[in-house]
Parts: structure tokens; C-alpha cells; sequence
């Protein structure tokens, strides 16, 4: 019944505000506009905690090259996702990343993250 109730959605200076029938207005946190690339970043995060590999990439743990289960004969792998450390950088600085206390400088989402694959994606 609440959700009926909101009528309008307005977006002024960077903020998400909601006004009900009655006026009174919600102001959300701030509207964070990602490229593809981070958007890709966070769901690879969304996916598993992301570890530093060589060649300034970021990818799952023990990330291999894999096959489909209808590929019979192993002729199309699928390859290993991967986001670049200038990605992870922005998306930590964004707040949708945090290091991982585990000594090996492991990144996961943080609950900012996902609630913007949700709303946004």
C-alpha cells in the first residue's frame, strides 16, 4: 500500500527523492553512475571474493579456464573473468569494495554494492 502511495520520483543535484501524497519527501543516498566495465567489476565481486593475480588483474581464487557441460569435445572454453586494478580502485573509492582481513589483500562487496546491482541492475 505504501509503494501506491508514492507518486513521484524526482532527481535533483545527485539525490534520489521520493515525495507521497502527502509531501513529505525521502532523500536516498546519492545516485552513483557506473561504466560497463565496473559494472561488470561488481558482479564478478557479487560472484566471489576477488584476489590480485599477475599482470594487474583481479579474478576469483582459483579462477581456470573451464567448458560448458554440453561441450563434448572441449572446443570452446570459457574464459577467465577478470576486472583490471584501476576498476577495483574506483569501485573501492565508491565504497562498493572493501579489503578482506585475510593477509592475502582480498577484495569482496560491501552491502552498497549489492544494494546498487539490485536497484540498478
Amino acid at each position: 500500500m505504501a509503494a501506491r502511495l508514492r507518486t513521484m520520483t524526482v532527481l535533483k543535484d545527485c539525490n534520489l527523492t521520493t515525495t507521497d501524497k502527502n509531501g513529505t519527501a525521502d532523500t536516498a543516498a546519492p545516485v552513483v553512475l557506473l561504466t560497463p566495465t565496473q559494472i561488470k567489476g561488481l558482479k564478478l565481486a557479487k560472484d566471489g571474493d576477488l584476489f590480485a593475480q599477475d599482470d594487474k588483474r583481479w579474478t576469483h581464487q582459483n579462477a581456470t579456464v573451464t567448458y560448458a557441460r554440453a561441450d563434448r569435445f572441449k572446443e570452446r572454453p570459457i574464459k577467465v573473468k577478470f576486472v583490471t586494478t584501476a576498476t577495483v580502485n574506483e569501485l573501492r573509492d565508491y565504497g562498493f569494495l572493501i579489503g578482506v582481513d585475510t593477509g592475502e589483500g582480498a577484495q569482496t562487496i560491501t552491502m552498497a554494492g549489492k544494494m546498487w546491482l539490485l536497484k540498478n541492475k
